[in-house]
């Protein structure tokens, strides 16, 4: 079937943090399952912590500095996207958008993503759908039907006594695995082609004029 590549983004602030422990465990069940279907794999995982003051400047400056021009790059040439952040005020973070916005309209666009998300109460669990789904789904990306929401109740010991989390983590990541199996992989494209990571009928000048603000 070939390699694939996996890039994960987990904007969790604190570390170590749950949004982290949830993305860990959606990246290795989604490359359990995808070298259960004769895959090698690769998982890439991106701290939006540690970019925090680079993602700033690059929307200030519409310049991504070498580490963000490196996560970015790694975001938009991996053949699927997990993609973690805590619910702040019944949404996704500011630093998890403010990372979203420095990313190029079409760069996700075809793209499977698995998404996740964590709040202290399960009270939240639904900013998956009317948050977090309708902002991939305007970048035409290809969110996977399964969400997974994990609340400060599901890392307890009893946590996999009712609607446990492995449940929700094996079906969002069998998924995504499968959403990946059916598209060609990222190492078959020329990665000098702009064409695969900009969209269709992007180009370069396009895109330093939108950095420049036309």
């Amino acid at each position: 079937m070939g390699a694939r590549r996996i890039a994960v983004i987990s904007a969790g602030l604190s570390n170590p943090s749950s949004t982290r422990m949830l993305a860990d465990r959606l990246a290795a069940e989604t490359a359990r399952r995808l070298t259960e279907l004769g895959s090698e794999v690769g998982v890439d995982v991106i701290e939006l912590r540690d970019l925090a003051h680079d993602i700033t400047n690059n929307l200030l400056t519409g310049f991504a500095p070498p580490a963000l021009d490196s996560a970015i790059n790694t975001v938009i040439s991996a053949d699927g996207l997990i993609a973690v952040t805590p619910i702040f005020s019944t949404s996704y973070s500011g630093l998890f958008k403010s990372f979203i916005d420095v990313l190029d309209p079409d760069a996700l666009a075809g793209k499977p993503v698995l998404i996740g998300a964590n709040a202290g109460t399960a009270r939240h669990s639904l900013a998956i759908d009317y948050a977090i789904r309708p902002l991939f789904t305007y970048l035409h990306a290809e969110p996977v039907p399964t969400g997974v929401f994990a609340a400060s109740s599901d890392w307890g010991a009893n946590a996999d006594e009712v609607a446990p989390l492995s449940t929700r983590v094996e079906r969002g990541a069998r998924e995504l695995a499968e959403a990946m199996a059916r598209r060609e992989p990222a190492a078959d494209k020329d990665p000098f082609d702009p064409g695969n990571y900009l969209g269709e009928g992007r180009s370069f000048g396009h895109l330093l004029g939108g950095l420049a603000g036309e």
